[in-house]
């Protein structure tokens, strides 16, 4: 059985190339205002305070995992209040970590935040199908990986940097997975949690190329036409019929990226019958006709691979 969550974290590859432990003691409060970005923390000790825009804020405990794929806006704070205005700048202390609030002293808490990165080109057609914050608390494996990270941030071991990213990789799609069932904000893991909506999202799936309409959908979730139609754009936080080209642009730039199929083939596989329709839709939605699409993405393919073998870009990537 096609397996949805999966596609998409095939499609996305996300990756958590870039992190940093923080410690913190007294008061103080940092902003990260970047929408665009997703940010990743897991708490490694001691207790602090989320406050994402359009959320309950939150007490983060040890071993406490949050994502937050996208938002206008978060802030991270010690639980005695800050001023709203505070923005405490961190001081390096060496070994990739940094110090916020009071310089001296024990910290109040420990935790290692950075930025997930996307593979994926078309990662924006996907990233709002996720939650807007996941928060993970109290699941076995997700701790198991949670305890793995903290050692190997507290030790100074060989390969250190690489052994991270491939841990965080796998907090990423644990805590994906974790999140199934529980009250996530909309999108495809609260769909996955709706026994009716999985059941169609499964289908559609499994065949992305059949001309499904809202009736099909709705008789493969057993309710009603417009039952399905509202609860679908509840927990979906899209049309059905939205979600589903939402899907077919995805799977069509990967197809695109590529170069093994013609634009015809790719149309085809894609649920159109007409490479025109096709055509229209791919424009419409990405901003560009196909054939340009996989010419460009041809030529961002080599200038990557001339990149990787360019002497002269060793010593920065050494730098940073």
């Amino acid at each position: 059985m096609t397996d949805p969550l999966a596609e998409m974290v095939q499609l996305l590859q996300p990756g958590a190339p870039f992190s940093k432990v923080v410690s913190a003691a007294g008061r103080w409060r940092v902003h990260r205002p970047e929408p665009d970005k997703t940010f990743y923390g897991v708490n490694l000790e001691g207790r602090c305070r989320l406050d994402a825009e359009g959320q309950a804020p939150i007490v983060l405990e040890p071993g406490d995992f949050i994502l937050i794929p996208s938002t206008q806006g978060f802030s991270m704070s010690s639980l005695e209040s800050a001023p709203e205005d505070t923005d405490s700048v961190p001081v390096a202390l060496g070994h990739g970590e940094f110090r916020l609030g009071e310089p001296d002293g024990p910290p109040d808490v420990r935790y290692l935040v950075g930025y997930c990165v996307f593979g994926a080109p078309d990662a924006s057609l996907l990233v709002p199908l996720l939650p807007r914050l996941i928060h993970v608390r109290g699941e076995p494996r997700l701790t198991t990986l949670v305890q793995l990270v903290t050692d190997e941030c507290r030790a100074q071991r060989p390969a250190r940097d690489v052994i991270l990213a491939r841990l965080l990789e796998v907090l990423f799609v644990e805590a994906l997975r974790s999140t199934a069932g529980t009250s996530a904000s909309s999108g495809l893991l609260r769909g996955l949690a709706d026994e009716r909506l999985a059941v169609a999202l499964r289908r559609l799936h499994e065949a992305p190329t059949r001309a499904w309409t809202v009736e099909q959908l709705a008789d493969e979730a057993a309710l009603s036409r417009t039952a399905f139609f509202q609860r679908f754009q509840r927990v979906m936080g899209m049309a059905p019929m939205a979600y589903l080209l939402t899907w077919r642009m995805a799977l069509a730039k990967h197809l695109l990226r590529q170069g093994q199929a013609s634009v015809a083939e790719i149309a085809e596989r894609v649920g159109y019958r007409s490479v025109n329709t096709f055509g229209v839709a791919f424009t419409r939605h990405v901003g560009m006709p196909p054939r340009r699409y996989a010419t460009q993405a041809l030529r961002d393919t080599a200038s990557e691979d001339v990149g990787l073998l360019t002497p002269r870009l060793l010593p920065s990537m050494a730098a940073a």
